[in-house]
């Protein structure tokens, strides 16, 4: 689950001594509005059909253009999850992908990152979804997965965020083996758990947008 793992090769990198248009031609034909530029194998940013169109010059070269994002990178061997947080950071639908002398070696594409991210949470396993809030302090997985597991239910995932409904507490997100969560639901209740959401989800789970949708669900975005 590294960075280098993901790098899309289909994304090619500007020069300081490109054009605009040519820049513009190149985002229309691998369908993308963003691209990075390096200059002797130094990433110095990303390069937006925005600004060029803001400046109104195809002809004028990168080198006089200014760029976007230039602190928005990860090193190679850095977690997909520190690829998520620098994109949300930079607001960017790309992040670059450096070695540890600061050498560019490519980018990696949200919707990869995302789809790598699905995976490690068993997203596509059929299942649901439950969220409960509770105090950190009173926060033990293995105590969870035992409750669940007395109802013949496994964890196969799980997710902290901060509750949005009380600030002293957290949001824990599971992602449960099993569709049915009556009996679970009640198991967790009747041991002073708090249930904030749920999602039974269905089998059959096959398209992209439905395994992002999942996804956003699971992280409750």
């Amino acid at each position: 689950m590294q960075a280098y793992e993901f790098i899309n090769n289909l994304i090619p990198p500007l020069k300081l001594t490109d054009q605009a248009k040519m820049a513009l031609a190149w985002m229309e034909e691998i369908r993308t509005d963003l691209l990075p530029v390096v200059d002797k194998g130094k990433f110095l940013g990303f390069l937006s059909d925005e600004i060029i169109f803001d400046l109104n010059d195809p002809e004028k070269f990168l080198e006089k253009i200014p760029l976007n994002s230039y602190n928005c990178w990860v090193y190679t061997d850095q977690h997909v999850y520190d690829i998520l947080k620098i994109s949300a950071e930079h607001h960017s639908n790309m992040v670059a992908v450096l070695d540890r002398e600061m050498t560019y070696l490519g980018v990696v594409t949200m919707e990869d990152a995302i789809s790598a991210f699905a995976d490690s949470l068993s997203i596509q396993s059929q299942g649901s979804v439950l969220v409960l809030s509770m105090n950190m302090s009173d926060y033990s997985l293995a105590e969870i997965a035992r409750l669940t597991e007395t109802e013949n239910t496994k964890i196969l995932s799980s997710f902290i965020s901060n509750d949005p409904l009380d600030d002293s507490k957290i949001k824990l997100t599971l992602k449960l083996d099993q569709p049915e969560l009556r009996y679970i639901k009640a198991t967790l209740e009747r041991f002073g758990y708090k249930i904030l959401d749920h999602y039974q989800e269905e089998a059959g789970i096959s398209s992209e947008e439905d395994r992002i949708g999942n996804l956003l669900r699971f992280l409750d975005i």
